[in-house]
């Protein structure tokens, strides 16, 4: 059972905190009172060093869009090992995988490799300023967009800082310099005339506006179309460029979100499913644009493993494997979760609700209208809630995100999303007998 001060688990934590600053490498892991340490996983089954096994519905924080260990990875990785894994030189490789991608969004002139999300969006950034020769950027309040100072500004902000609904710019990190904060412009997230207003103040300033079409930190609840409509009409008319974060987004059909809610932005940020479950990100879209990383036009752009060929073909094997019929299968088992999840709170008298798009879910313990960042933050009781929920879940052999978000993949199937809803319901019911 979880925690189990025993187990392998925590015997592993103990020795992290020694060598890893909070005992990890990455915050997002950071369970108390100690991380789970993985042994293996396979298709949508992961086991840890105790032997205990989970149907994954996070799947690396969205990254693997076909489970774990996939065949047709597994397959190309292992061909390219013994040909070599990182060079000073072009690889066939990076061409293939950037004439896919390029090949599958109509707004992608070009495409940049890099190594991480967080890199994609600072990049796109900086070529969005480079290009405009503008210093500032516009973001929606609670949008998460990397580790990047510019990008996290406001990204978690609570009640004692909201006021009216004038999003103010927020460090995130300690020691964030007042002038990154000074140079960033705060938006609602779905509150397309607040939103204009504040951009149209500073609109001679802005080099970019950057938009997530799901964030997770919004509820992934679909932006407007008369929301979307502001953000291209704003930017066209006043030389801003439009840069959508797609780094989970790129998920949500075979063109990304922007082929799904047909908008093309001029720059786009990608990661996670592109690289196969291997480090990764990119920065695509409008060829004049991307012309200012060309050697001289005023971003050079260095990175060792940038485009290393694993990433390369694991990434390949990854998208041609997420076919328009792949994608609308998996489109529709995200869908039967949203319902299935909603049909079985209604009927057992709990306050919950599952939002989301395609293969995304994010389960809220209340019963309130969400529409915004703000509306979305979840009360102390909510949150005490879903903790008791994870630790149930995870006893019950189920893994989601501490804070409720679900990520489906290509391997998990109808059965296992009907357990996880019957288990779901059967934490929130002892929780509340309790």
């Amino acid at each position: 059972m979880f925690p189990d001060p025993s187990s392998n688990s925590a015997r592993n934590f103990e020795r992290a905190k020694d060598v890893l600053p909070g005992g990890n490498s990455r915050s997002t892991i950071d369970l108390k009172p100690h991380p789970i340490y993985v042994a293996e996983a396979s298709g949508s089954k992961v086991t840890d060093v105790d032997g205990n096994v989970y149907i994954d519905f996070i799947n690396n924080f969205t990254s693997l869009i076909h489970g774990h260990a996939f065949p047709a990875v597994t397959e190309a990785v292992t061909v390219q090992l013994p040909k070599g894994t990182a060079f000073s030189f072009g690889t066939e490789q990076e061409l293939a995988h950037a004439e896919l991608i390029c090949g599958r969004v109509p707004g992608f002139d070009k495409i940049r490799f890099m190594n991480s999300g967080t890199e994609a969006v600072m990049n796109a950034i900086k070529a969005s300023r480079a290009f405009t020769g503008r210093p500032k950027i516009a973001k929606c309040e609670g949008a998460y967009h990397g580790s990047y100072d510019f990008a996290e500004v406001s990204l978690n902000t609570g009640p004692e800082d909201w006021g009216q609904n004038e999003p103010r710019s927020k460090a995130y990190s300690k020691g964030t310099p007042q002038g990154v904060l000074d140079d960033v412009v705060v938006i609602p997230y779905h509150d397309e005339v607040a939103a204009s207003e504040l951009l149209k103040r500073h609109a001679g300033e802005l080099a970019a506006v950057v938009y997530d079409p799901v964030s997770s930190r919004v509820g992934m609840v679909p932006p407007s179309q008369a929301y979307l409509e502001m953000l291209v009409e704003f930017c066209q008319s006043n030389g801003v460029l439009l840069i959508f974060d797609e780094v989970i987004a790129f998920r949500l059909g075979y063109e990304g979100a922007q082929g799904v809610r047909g908008v093309t932005p001029d720059l786009t940020a990608l990661g996670k499913i592109i690289g196969g479950g291997f480090p990764v990100g990119a920065v695509a879209g409008r060829s004049d644009v991307m012309q200012v990383f060309e050697p001289g036009q005023g971003l050079p752009h260095g990175g060792t493993f940038n485009a290393n060929p694993v990433t390369m073909v694991a990434g390949m094997a990854t998208m041609e494997g997420m076919t328009r019929d792949a994608f609308d299968a998996l489109n529709a088992m995200g869908e039967y979760g949203r319902q299935g999840f909603g049909e079985a709170f209604l009927r057992a008298g709990i306050s919950a609700q599952v939002t989301g798009q395609g293969s995304l879910m994010r389960m809220h313990l209340t019963d309130r209208s969400l529409n915004s960042y703000r509306t979305i933050y979840p009360k102390p009781e909510e949150s005490a809630r879903m903790a008791t929920l994870h630790q149930y879940l995870l006893n019950a052999g189920f893994y989601m995100a501490e804070y409720g978000l679900i990520c489906l993949s290509t391997v998990n199937t109808k059965d296992e999303v009907d357990a996880f809803i019957e288990a779901t319901i059967a934490g929130l019911t002892t929780a509340e007998a309790a």
